[in-house]
């Protein structure tokens, strides 16, 4: 380690803070990558055993090592260059197999990246480490038939959330700099509520989808997962863009933004800003007043921060969404064999019903993809479902003009996250899936610490957004980040020279 390595990894490097350590020659690329191994070593399956990474990739030193051998410090740096990245083992690799989380997918390696991968890796990101997933993405736990369940690193006797729990949970252990997920309902934001981190799920067009494990591509969507702000939008910044293989992604043409300029990051209040707090989308028993009196917090910080914060007027129900609205399991079927039919002769089956029948599926997720069997025979109710979509959108677009709102503010999860072997209620990440809009969950706080949660269980705070709005999302998130710092390192997983 160089002079001044120690101290400068014995923070929560930011991209920003590895681009100054890489100028003054405070650290090298291949030592950074060297910091997030140990870690993974000693942590992952060691000590806590968060059991978050499934892959390292076998190549990340040495890739580092060219790295360090192209920088110079005169010259421009590409946005993420030597930037350690977690990918949710969804996301196709070439180079590192790409399993869902299921024993299913194993040795599946794809033939090419997956779009918004090779935007990472031109915008000079060193993909360090495939990460645990809910199996195919299905439950919201983290937990999977390749190689089981993923811990909380703040109370390890609870889940990270799902499905891109191990994104989450990885990112919080600080075993990356940062990450990317899935989100198809909640997969994103769950986790970066969960592990007190940030979440973004983009408005629907906005990042590729092409190469992606699919659940529901009505709702799928990939985004970026950070410890900040900023480096959650500087992620963004790289995957966002049109794509031929996606055409969905044809809508961003003119919309895609520079989310992590000073226009957007260099705000330090809120003043004009006009934010709805959802009530509907809080809980009204004893299992919810943790979360409730977090959200009333911030609701006090924004006001201090000079947002104007009204009750929203118009009614969302997300248990009504789950059920009435949302359109995965009459779209997996169709979905996922397409995929299939992609991967040619590297596929393991060549239909969904196939790759079901094949037993390699975990049975508690096998009977939930089931579902989608029949429900993909129904095309009247998918098309049923795909009209009520639009008149939500509709409808919240209606409301938010109406009472000039910029965001909508709730509770990314209506109750702490569940227990390991408890299914998770009361989660929130509905609204966003199925009317495409953005939302950005970031750290809302702890709630009261427990023997086994020292520092207490993190709560995230969600807001969300007109499409295309992610420039305003970020900026409130950031001022709200910078008001509050609830970011904390969990402390099961100490920094090396201290743990």
């Amino acid at each position: 380690m160089v002079e001044g390595g120690d101290a400068v990894m014995n923070d929560e490097l930011t991209i920003a803070g590895l681009h100054g350590a890489l100028r003054r020659n405070d650290l090298s690329c291949l030592e950074v990558v060297d910091f997030y191994l140990e870690r993974i070593e000693k942590y992952d399956r060691l000590g806590p055993a968060i059991n978050a990474v499934i892959n390292v990739n076998p190549d990340a030193k040495d890739t580092a090592r060219r790295m360090d051998e192209s920088y110079r410090p005169d010259g421009d740096v590409l946005p993420l260059f030597g930037v350690p990245l977690l990918l949710k083992d969804n996301v196709n690799t070439f180079d590192m197999p790409t399993t869902a989380g299921s024993l299913v997918f194993e040795n599946l390696r794809p033939s090419r990246d997956a779009h918004i991968v090779e935007k990472l890796r031109s915008a000079g990101a060193l993909i360090l480490a495939k990460v645990n997933l809910s199996e195919f993405a299905c439950t919201g736990e983290t937990l999977g038939s390749l190689i089981g369940q993923t811990k909380n690193p703040y109370d390890l006797t609870h889940t990270p959330g799902g499905s891109s729990g191990g994104t989450g949970a990885g990112l919080a252990a600080n075993f990356g700099l940062a990450g990317i997920g899935t989100d198809t309902v909640n997969s994103v934001r769950s986790p970066a509520s969960a592990c007190n981190i940030v979440g973004i799920r983009p408005t629907r067009g906005l990042v590729s989808r092409s190469g992606l494990v699919p659940y529901s591509l009505s709702m799928d969507t990939a985004g970026p997962l950070a410890r900040t702000v900023e480096d959650a939008a500087r992620v963004l910044e790289v995957i966002a863009g049109y794509d031929a293989n996606d055409p969905v992604t044809a809508w961003c043409i003119d919309r895609v933004s520079a989310y992590a300029d000073p226009g957007v990051l260099g705000a330090d209040n809120l003043r004009g800003v006009r934010i709805g707090l959802v009530r509907s989308m809080t809980g009204t028993e004893s299992v919810h007043a943790e979360v409730n009196g977090l959200t009333e917090a911030a609701v006090r910080i924004l006001l201090d921060l000079g947002a104007q914060v009204v009750d929203y007027e118009g009614k969302i129900n997300p248990a009504k969404l789950l059920s009435d609205v949302n359109i995965q399991f009459y779209e997996q079927d169709a979905d996922i064999t397409a995929y299939l039919k992609n991967l040619g002769d590297r596929s393991p089956a060549p239909d969904f019903q196939t790759l079901l029948a094949t037993g390699k599926i975990a049975p508690w997720v096998a009977v939930k993809m089931e579902k989608a069997i029949p429900c993909g025979r129904d095309q009247q109710e998918r098309d049923a479902r795909l009209l009520k979509m639009a008149i939500v959108r509709d409808e919240v677009m209606r409301v938010m003009a109406h009472q000039n709102l910029d965001a909508l503010l709730y509770p990314m999860q209506q109750r702490l996250v569940a227990k390991i072997g408890d299914p998770q209620f009361d989660r929130n990440g509905v609204l966003a899936a199925v009317t495409g809009f953005p939302a950005i969950t970031v750290p809302g706080g702890f709630s009261h610490p427990a023997e086994t949660a020292p520092l207490g269980i993190p709560v995230g705070i969600e807001f969300f957004g007109r499409p295309w709005s992610e420039r305003t999302l970020i900026k409130i998130a950031h001022v709200y980040e910078q008001a509050t710092r609830h970011r904390r390192t969990p402390l099961s997983t100490p920094l090396n020279r201290e743990g």
